[in-house]
């Protein structure tokens, strides 16, 4: 190991951890606007399947599948018991 690649190595470590103190006290915060983005992301991504017109609907249509998994605990954050799809039943 060079003294270049463990001042690096040690720079990157001191960044991660100056990250992780600075960060700390607003963690909830990040982790809820993180939860809001992922939501409206959702939304935006199964809109047209629940009437909402969308105009991005050509390119959302692919993300459903790989969405599909977050699906059910998504609707219910949302504050519907049950699948607000007609044709699809995940719970």
């Amino acid at each position: 190991m060079t003294l270049l690649g463990n001042f690096k190595r040690w720079y990157r470590r001191a960044g991660e951890l100056g990250a992780e103190y600075y960060n700390a006290p607003y963690r909830s915060a990040i982790a809820r606007a993180r939860r809001d983005e992922d939501d409206l992301f959702m939304l935006m991504v199964f809109s047209e399947t629940m009437g909402i017109p969308n105009p991005a609907s050509w390119y959302t249509l692919e993300l459903q599948p790989l969405l599909m998994e977050r699906f059910h605990d998504w609707h219910q954050r949302m504050g519907m018991p049950h699948s607000p799809l007609d044709n699809f039943r995940c719970c």
